[in-house]
């Protein structure tokens, strides 16, 4: 649902006042550092998914029990 006119000017009004007040805090929020950390995160959650996966199986043809919940 896009902004109305009013609430658009409204959110620029904060913005100005946000970097006037604190400009560091207002550039770490811009977004590039939130996004590359949560590019990383993801990559981690699907390494670690994958090699859980590899683990189950290991364990399912070494026929070792262990390895299969190490995976899990």
């Amino acid at each position: 649902m896009p902004l109305s006119e009013h609430e658009q000017r409204m959110l620029e009004q904060m913005e100005r006042a946000l970097y006037a007040e604190d400009p560091k805090f207002a550039t770490a929020l811009e977004g590039s550092g939130l996004r590359t950390y949560t590019r990383k995160r993801v990559y981690q959650a699907v390494a670690g998914f994958l090699v859980g996966i590899a683990l189950l199986m290991a364990g399912m043809v070494a026929q070792q029990i262990w390895i299969s919940v190490v995976g899990f």
